[in-house]
């Protein structure tokens, strides 16, 4: 039996394959390595610095012992759930016209496409200063309302572009045999495709909040921060995340431990919500396939 030929410079595609596998395993690795390292000192940190008055308690004030979170889990807490309510609503509508009512305006639609990814990866400081330029400084004061709005403009992209492929991936011939039917577009769209697709777009709701909500450079330009509880949301506002940077700087070894245990919660309540979104889309998948 004759020797196997091999094709020429087989052994060079192979070694370069090697080569590629290798260093993206060493890559993978690599990130994980200090990923793993991070949540084990944050978890054990964080953990140690838990009580049962970081929940009951507000901030203390500099040089005092004790006091908790209380105040800024709340602060968080508003203006999360009003960056979803403002953006959540506005991100859906946009990502349903990107794929059921533009595809006879391609350039138009593509160009939308393109902003909202830019906007995808702006930095959070940058929305941060552009709220603050036209909702904090005409007002002349900081507020919770406006810490709501721009943690909203950082939950508006994720939403359109998980809105808009999750439509995608509804088969086009639901909207044909509907359409055929005589039903209007409209319907076709709130009745059919939404419950074809809401798994998809809950999953981008919930991974937008996830992202807020460590969000610290857009709070400091518009919610700022607030020792006490605040009277509403006019008022500037305590958030976790501010709390965090504040008192991480400063020179107080009871503030270092609230630091930690405010990194703790919002590292905790962000892995949890991301991978319980992420495992509920898989889990609806799997129940689509079968």
């Amino acid at each position: 039996m004759s020797a196997r030929v091999r094709p020429p410079g087989y052994r060079r595609r192979r070694g370069v394959d090697l080569l590629a596998k290798t260093l993206g395993v060493l890559a993978t690795v690599f990130g994980l390595f200090w990923l793993v390292w991070i949540l084990y000192v944050t978890f054990r940190t964080g953990i140690g610095a838990l009580a049962w008055r970081t929940f009951t308690e507000a901030t203390p004030p500099p040089g005092m012992e004790g006091g908790g979170l209380a105040n800024a889990l709340f602060g968080s807490l508003v203006m999360s759930a009003l960056g979803i309510a403002i953006g959540a609503p506005i991100g859906i509508a946009a990502g349903t016209y990107l794929s059921e009512f533009a595809e006879r305006r391609p350039v138009w639609r593509e160009t939308i496409r393109f902003v909202n990814d830019i906007l995808l990866s702006a930095p959070s400081i940058v929305l941060g200063l552009f709220v603050y330029t036209i909702a904090v400084r005409p007002t002349g004061h900081f507020s919770g309302w406006a810490g709501g709005i721009a943690l909203a403009l950082i939950v508006l992209p994720v939403v359109v572009r998980t809105t808009d492929e999750t439509l995608r991936l509804v088969p086009g011939m639901m909207r044909e045999a509907a359409l055929s039917l005589g039903v209007p577009r409209w319907k076709v769209t709130t009745q059919i495709l939404y419950r074809a697709a809401a798994p998809g777009i809950l999953t981008g709701v919930l991974l937008g909040l996830a992202r807020i909500s460590g969000e610290t450079a857009p709070l400091l330009f518009t919610a700022l921060n607030n020792q006490y509880w605040a009277s509403g949301l006019n008022s500037p506002t305590a958030s976790v995340p501010v709390v965090i940077f504040q008192f991480a700087m400063s020179p107080y070894d009871s503030w270092h431990s609230l630091a930690w245990a405010g990194a703790f919660i919002v590292t905790l309540f962000v892995l949890v919500l991301s991978v319980g979104a992420r495992a509920y889309l898989l889990r609806n998948r799997i129940d689509s396939a079968a």
